[in-house]
């Protein structure tokens, strides 16, 4: 299996950019699920992983975040889950062929978008088989590895990770950790690797990704790290911190804050790093460029973090000693 492969040679992977704001600038309207372009606009969405293999990106996503039944119920395309998958990764599938070196196609596998039961209307059941409709797609459209993330309950995470186990895909998930270091529903950087720990097979790699912030994705990254659990780690930060120029969402990070974050993210333990929402194809040909040629410099202390990538959005609770999870302070 490529990713696997790869992942035990050791070496740095680079996974892409942001999907859904990238197909915002070539022209996806707001309220129209960028999905629909895997069949409506094929060509654009291969222009955007070309665009990242260009770049040097290593693991591509395919556009097919929100590609599950009970989101796809929202534009009345819920029963073309699984042709909406197949295609989406064979889209993928022909730009990394012709890359000329290793690229893996990860199926993008977003949340349902649901409550759990009993918070909500959808059993951990209900959300296997709803995943496994979606990964059959993928499968069959050539995908490598279901890229679960996005996440922020144990449950859906498991539902997904089963869903992959029984379609016979290995599988990575990633969390956002959103609100104060945990994500929404009140996982920590720490649970996601014990949790991990409880599945067969473990999953190829874990991490964190969109969130509110690079400095907050890497402070989640050390605390991960911490574990010394020996799961590959990925971090996929937002290029920095979202506000609406006009009617428009603008992210502030240029292209050497990614390029920061991506050092920082290195030495927090990140064996695979990338971008999310607002990453484009300089940001990422930034984060190549850095990694490259980056020096390992130990893990880093929080004030180095806030310093390169600015103040923590939603810092995390402290421990009993005054310290947040995870990172190191100058004393």
């Amino acid at each position: 299996m490529m990713l696997a492969s790869l992942l035990s040679s050791g070496k740095l992977l680079l996974a892409d950019g942001a999907t859904g704001t990238n197909l915002f600038e070539m022209g996806l309207v707001a309220g129209e699920a960028p999905e629909i372009w895997n069949f409506e606009h094929p060509e654009r969405v291969k222009a955007l992983h070309q665009g990242f293999v260009d770049a040097g990106a290593d693991i591509i996503l395919t556009n097919t975040f929100g590609a599950n039944t009970r989101r796809l119920m929202l534009h009345g395309m819920q029963d073309r889950a699984r042709e909406i998958n197949a295609l989406a990764a064979g889209l993928a599938r022909a730009v990394a062929d012709t890359a000329g070196r290793p690229v893996v196609v990860a199926g993008s596998v977003g949340p349902t978008g649901d409550l759990f039961a009993p918070l909500g209307p959808l059993t951990e059941e209900e959300a296997v088989e709803v995943f496994v409709e979606q990964m059959k797609g993928l499968k069959e459209g050539g995908a490598d590895v279901a890229w679960i993330e996005t996440m922020s309950s144990l449950e859906e995470i498991r539902a997904a990770a089963h869903a992959a186990i029984q379609v016979g895909l290995r599988y990575t998930f990633t969390a956002s950790f959103d609100t104060a270091g945990r994500t929404m529903m009140g996982i920590t950087p720490e649970g996601l690797v014990e949790f991990a720990q409880t599945l067969t097979p473990e999953p190829l790699a874990i991490g964190a990704n969109c969130g509110v912030g690079a400095s907050d994705l890497v402070i989640s990254i050390l605390s991960m790290s911490a574990k010394k659990a020996g799961i590959p780690i990925i971090a996929k930060a937002n290029a920095g911190i979202p506000h609406f120029v006009g009617e428009h969402i603008h992210y502030s990070g240029t292209p050497k804050l990614m390029g920061d974050y991506a050092c920082l993210a290195v030495d927090s333990g990140a064996q695979i790093i990338g971008g999310c929402c607002g990453t484009g194809f300089e940001h990422l040909a930034a984060i190549r460029a850095a990694v490259d040629t980056h020096r390992p410099l130990g893990r880093p202390e929080e004030d180095k973090i806030i310093q390169l990538l600015g103040p923590l959005q939603a810092p995390p609770s402290k421990n009993e000693g005054g310290e947040r999870r995870g990172a190191r302070r100058r004393h």
